[in-house]
């Protein structure tokens, strides 16, 4: 398995990371989901450098052309709620991607202790 670390280089991730983080700006529900999505476009991009690709010709106004293009077929699977807006980020790159879906939930048995409901 080959671990990618995205803080290894400044881009604007660091950006959407420090304004999911900031305490002000979690406030802004809208602007914290827009933030999850954009870092799921960021991940599904960086996935995609890893996938194997295959050579494909397209007929284009002009002529044939030549394309890389995945032979990797993705499902994206998320847990409901918190997990939606990163996958849709994940969507927007991986397009023909099949979706899958958790549901899950917190049941409280004390104020600090909680089993996890599937």
């Amino acid at each position: 398995m080959n671990v990618i670390n995205l803080s290894d280089h400044n881009s604007l991730l660091q950006t959407f990371i420090a304004e999911l983080r900031d305490k002000d700006i979690q406030q802004d529900s809208l602007r914290f989901r827009r933030n999850l999505e954009r870092i799921g476009e960021i991940m599904a991009y960086e996935i995609s450098k890893k996938a194997n690709y295959s050579q494909t010709t397209v007929s284009t106004p002009l002529g044939l052309a030549t394309h890389a293009l995945p032979d990797v077929r993705y499902v994206l699977c998320s847990i409901l709620r918190a997990g939606v807006p990163f996958h849709n980020g994940f969507l927007n790159y991986l397009d023909k991607a099949e979706n899958a879906f958790i549901s899950a939930y917190r049941k409280y048995v004390s104020k600090t202790e909680f089993d996890v409901h599937v």
